[in-house]
C-alpha cells in the first residue's frame, strides 16, 4: 500500500534530468519499481535507457516482473554495479535515508558523467490534519531509531555541502492516496518498524488505528479515505571537476 508520486513531481524531475539528451538513467533503490514505472515513459520519450538498481533480491524480482523492459541489477547506493562516467542521471525515490550519504554521493559522482544529475524524492507523511497527526503519531511511537525519524534533518541536508554536486534545487508537491479503512491499516502495517513489532504490540497498534478511523469525525463511516502526502524533491548537478 505504499503511495505513488504525483504527475507534477515526476514531470519536475524529468524536466531536470532528461532535458539534455540523456542516454543512460538509473533508478537506485528502486524497490518494487513504483517510481521506476513512472519514469520509464519519460525516458522512452527522449530515447534514454532506464536501469533499476535494488539490493533486495525479492524486490528485484517484483520490479523485473512489473517492468520487463527495464534491466534490474543488484547493488546499493554506496556500491553501484556501473562503470565510471557511465550514467547521465540518477534518481532515488524513498530510499536515500537508508544510504551512507557521503559514500553514496561519492559513488554517484563516480558513475555520473561531469554535468550528470541526481534527483532525490520522498513521500513525507502529511500530519497537517488532526486525524493524520493522530495516525502518524501512533506510528511514530514505534520508530524511535528509524533512519527517517528526523525527516526534517534529511530533507534540509540532502544534497547540501557535498563536494561532488553543485547548487541544490528543491520543490514541494502534494497528493492524496485514496484507501479503504482496511487499506489504511495495511499502509500502517507496511511501515518497516511496525512490521517487525512483536505480534502483541503490532495487534495493539492496529486496534488503535482501527479505533481512530472508526471514531474520528473525518473518517468515521467512510468507505474511502484520502490520505495526504507531501512530496519533497531535490536535484543537483555533478561538478565538472570533483573537489577533494
Amino acid at each position: 500500500m505504499r503511495p505513488s508520486y504525483p504527475v507534477d513531481a515526476v514531470d519536475w524531475v524529468a524536466a531536470a534530468l532528461l532535458s539534455d539528451n540523456p542516454r543512460r538513467v538509473a533508478d537506485v533503490g528502486a524497490g518494487s519499481g513504483i517510481f521506476t514505472k513512472l519514469l520509464l515513459p519519460r525516458c522512452d520519450a527522449v530515447g534514454a535507457r532506464l536501469f533499476a538498481v535494488e539490493p533486495v533480491a525479492n524486490m528485484r524480482d517484483v520490479c523485473a516482473n512489473a517492468l520487463p523492459t527495464v534491466p534490474v541489477a543488484g547493488g546499493t547506493g554506496e556500491l553501484l554495479p556501473l562503470r565510471d562516467g557511465s550514467l547521465d542521471a540518477i534518481t532515488v525515490a524513498q530510499a536515500f535515508h537508508w544510504f551512507d550519504a557521503p559514500a553514496a554521493f561519492a559513488e554517484f559522482a563516480r558513475v555520473l558523467r561531469p554535468g550528470g544529475r541526481v534527483a532525490l524524492l520522498w513521500n513525507t507523511r502529511d500530519r497537517s490534519l488532526p486525524w493524520t497527526d493522530r495516525l502518524w503519531g501512533l506510528v511514530a511511537e514505534t520508530e524511535h531509531d528509524a533512519p527517517w525519524g528526523d525527516a526534517q534533518h534529511w530533507h534540509t541536508t540532502a544534497l547540501v555541502g557535498t563536494p561532488h554536486f553543485g547548487a541544490r534545487h528543491a520543490a514541494t508537491f502534494h497528493h492524496t492516496q485514496l484507501l479503504t479503512p482496511d487499506e489504511v491499516v495495511a499502509r500502517v502495517q507496511s511501515v518497516s518498524h511496525v512490521a517487525v513489532l512483536p505480534a502483541v504490540e503490532r495487534a495493539a497498534l492496529v486496534a488503535e488505528v482501527r479505533t481512530l478511523l472508526r471514531t474520528d469525525p473525518a473518517t468515521s463511516g467512510s468507505d474511502e479515505i484520502a490520505l495526504p502526502y507531501r512530496v519533497d524533491a531535490y536535484w543537483a548537478e555533478r561538478v565538472e571537476e570533483l573537489r577533494v
